[in-house]
């Protein structure tokens, strides 16, 4: 992870190859369906506890600062699953996408059977759960799991461009608005405008609200402080 600053931050895979292929076929997913036993103290420390699987695949934790994904070559099974907990994409035009989970007889249980269907068209979400197919960048654009394909030397330029735009904005909105649109999903319409008029308040009532418009008044770039 690459933080742009401490209001966002750009999530990337080291070098062009991999943005990130999820666990190892080869030790970690036989220790977790128990067909080997654990061999060391990593081992050991995962079967513990295993919320420090689900903190690598970000979930179930709150994250309001907003995750640039630069998806620099494959996203695959926990890869795939880690892409849909950040918020803007931009995705080489040599990255591929694909949960294949279930080619190998188990499933994504990583965010995907939850988070997915909610993200994409329903009959594409099931053609990419139940089918395990990789697709590549342009057809991930095509049905709206990234927001845009780049070459790739202009990759890293646009989701820091971008990450500098989401830093400009006032930190306390913009995190405020992550939290209404995660923290609404799938909840009754009713309850859903409580959460939305709890998040909209807090903004409403501080310091970055009025500088805002003063900002805009005086002709004038604000000068934020997220408080």
């Amino acid at each position: 992870m690459f933080r742009l600053s401490s209001h966002v931050a750009i999530l990337a895979g080291t070098g062009e190859a991999a943005f990130c292929v999820g666990g190892d076929l080869a030790r970690l997913m036989p220790l977790f369906t128990g067909a080997r036993e654990p061999d060391d103290e990593w081992d050991r420390k995962l079967l513990g506890d295993m919320t420090l699987m689900q903190t690598a695949l970000l979930r179930p934790f709150e994250l309001w600062k907003p995750i640039v994904a630069a998806v620099n070559g494959y996203a695959l099974a926990g890869g795939c699953e880690i892409l849909q907990a950040t918020d803007i994409r931009i995705a080489s035009s040599t990255a591929s996408f694909g949960l294949s989970e279930v080619k190998r007889g188990l499933v994504p249980g990583g965010g995907s059977m939850v988070r997915l269907a909610r993200q994409v068209p329903h009959c594409k979400a099931m053609e990419i759960l139940l089918l395990g197919d990789r697709m590549p960048a342009e057809e991930a654009w095509r049905i709206g799991l990234v927001n845009e394909v780049v070459p790739p030397d202009q990759l890293m330029p646009r989701a820091e461009e971008i990450a500098r735009k989401l830093a400009a904005n006032g930190p306390l909105a913009v995190r405020k608005i992550k939290e209404a649109v995660w923290r609404t999903s799938g909840v009754p319409i009713e309850a859903a405008h409580e959460i939305e008029n709890e998040c909209s308040a807090v903004v409403m009532q501080s310091e970055d609200a009025r500088e805002g418009p003063r900002a805009f008044m005086e002709k004038r770039e604000p000068v934020f402080t997220g408080k």
